[in-house]
């Protein structure tokens, strides 16, 4: 299939996190907001190390267009409210990257317990208004910051210590 998009290289601006943060687990990887650049690397590199991958999504045509990725390892779901998903369960890695943008925020909190590494993408200051992170950061014992790029990622997390993430 040939789909026609618009495509910035801020929406890959997570991958550092997500890199980072996959090198230091094994478990189970959650997707909220499927994209360009965080769906085929997060698949390919959970296949290669036979690591399970649950990626939601809430805009069914985007969601289709991933949909070929899935393989044992990856399992794509379509939900209408991402509130709805079945995600209540221990995880090594979320990446948080939905639409809309006031779901990052009650999402983070949801699994604020349950998740190794929270990544959360487009956590600029100027984002606050939509993301509301600004609002969840004091509910984690831990965080660090991507500032490799324009576009920041921050990683939280109550389960394990960040103060080495980045060596």
């Amino acid at each position: 299939m040939v789909k026609q998009m618009n495509v910035s290289l801020n929406y890959g601006t997570n991958l550092a996190c997500l890199i980072k943060a996959f090198s230091k687990t094994t478990g189970d990887v959650l997707e909220l907001g499927m994209g360009v650049f965080s769906t085929p690397y997060l698949h390919y590199a959970c296949t290669l190390a036979k690591r399970k991958l649950a990626s939601y999504e809430n805009y069914k045509d985007w969601m289709d267009f991933f949909t070929g990725y899935r393989n044992d390892y990856h399992e794509i779901n379509f939900v209408e409210k991402y509130s709805e998903a079945k995600i209540d369960k221990p995880w090594d890695i979320v990446l948080i990257d939905q639409t809309p943008d006031i779901s990052r925020s009650q999402e983070a909190v949801r699994l604020k317990d349950l998740a190794k590494y929270i990544v959360l993408h487009d956590s600029n200051p100027s984002n606050y208004e939509v993301t509301h992170y600004d609002e969840i950061y004091p509910l984690f014992k831990y965080k660090t910051d991507w500032h490799g790029d324009k576009n920041r990622t921050t990683v939280v997390s109550n389960l394990v210590d960040l103060k080495d993430f980045w060596t």
